[in-house]
């Protein structure tokens, strides 16, 4: 059973999550999504963007490589191949007016959220201008959410200095939120590897097979929405301004098409059916803090009596006999030890 500093500790992180997701309180002024091909950014930028629609915060879109408009976006800010300059000053035109007498149901709320669709696009393009120009585009209410590909190999150019940090590392110091995304499907079959005490199922480039890849599909059935097929796995990194990170596990679960609620349900990832933990294997906690060990001798007085009284093999050695002759190994032939006139020489 869950001590009361545990439930605290989960629900807290769950509080932290939400107001992340829901843009309020500036929980995160630049948050970074971490995909990869075998799990894609899209459905918690959509969780991102509904949200957003139902706190009506404006949605910017800031597009390397989406051509089309989607239908929730506000504003779409076309940034491929152009002047970063005149991208910042077209993007910042945008940005909602501050209200002197803000609502007070509004005032917590972010007033705009910015989503770079690909940062690996500006990453090979820019590579040195990467931590100005998002810099450029902070401001008192505003947001910006950036999908960043993991599998995606970065080109720098040329021109670009050695000593200079790789522009992946540059993001993981200026984020402050960090949210790196799986499958729930593929870590549901890890977890039952586990379970079974086999190797771990890979998928994608650690599979180590040539030939041509092809990401995760999108659940086409409600079997697969069991399996987690409709679900991602994130690990949150979130750091406060006093410098403390808080790091948890959550599930997204994306909502239903026939779903009245506009958001997807949120949950932690010991909560889920699968990876809840067995009741009655959870370490027991003394006073300190620290797991109690299940292992129990259950010796009776006699018992540990009778164990202290037991005299260890060659424990005579163990004791100072004189200057030089500690530690030497006192042996007794036995009567089928052959006793050797030339190994008693060496």
């Amino acid at each position: 059973m869950a001590s009361a500093s545990q439930t605290h500790a989960r629900s807290h992180s769950l509080l932290l999550a939400q107001k992340l997701f829901n843009l309020r309180d500036a929980a995160s002024p630049l948050t970074l999504l971490i995909d990869s091909l075998e799990q894609k950014a899209q459905p918690v930028v959509d969780e991102f963007i509904n949200r957003a629609k139902i706190s009506r915060t404006k949605v910017i879109l800031l597009s390397f490589t989406t051509v089309r408009k989607p239908k929730d976006v506000d504003v779409l800010v076309r940034a491929a191949g152009r002047d970063l300059r005149l991208v910042t000053k077209e993007l910042t035109a945008h940005y909602p007016k501050p209200d002197a007498t803000p609502k007070p149901s509004q005032r917590a709320a972010a007033a705009a959220v910015v989503i770079i669709d690909s940062l690996s696009a500006l990453a090979s393009w820019a590579p040195s201008s990467l931590a100005s120009f998002l810099s450029g585009l902070l401001a008192p209410g505003i947001s910006l959410v950036g999908v960043y590909h993991s599998d995606v190999p970065v080109v720098l150019p040329k021109t670009f200095n050695e000593y200079e940090p790789h522009p992946f590392t540059m993001l993981t110091h200026l984020a402050t939120a960090i949210l790196r995304l799986s499958s729930l499907s593929q870590e549901i079959d890890r977890q039952r590897a586990r379970d079974r005490a086999v190797q771990e199922p890979e998928w994608g480039l650690k599979e180590g097979r040539e030939g041509v890849m092809v990401g995760l599909l999108p659940p086409s059935s409600r079997a697969d929405d069991a399996h987690g097929g409709g679900g991602v796995v994130v690990e949150m990194e979130l750091r406060r301004k006093s410098g403390r990170a808080v790091t948890e596990t959550f599930v997204l679960l994306r909502r239903r098409a026939d779903s009245k609620l506009g958001t997807g349900k949120l949950m932690l990832l010991t909560d889920h059916d699968v990876f809840r933990p067995v009741a009655g294997y959870e370490p027991a906690l003394v006073g300190g803090g620290e797991p109690e060990s299940t292992f129990d001798l259950g010796l009776t007085e006699k018992q540990r009596r009778d164990r202290e009284g037991i005299v260890l093999p060659y424990f005579d050695a163990q004791t100072d006999i004189g200057a030089g002759e500690g530690g030497r190994i006192l042996y007794e032939m036995g009567r089928e030890d052959d006793f050797d006139d030339e190994e008693d020489e060496i």
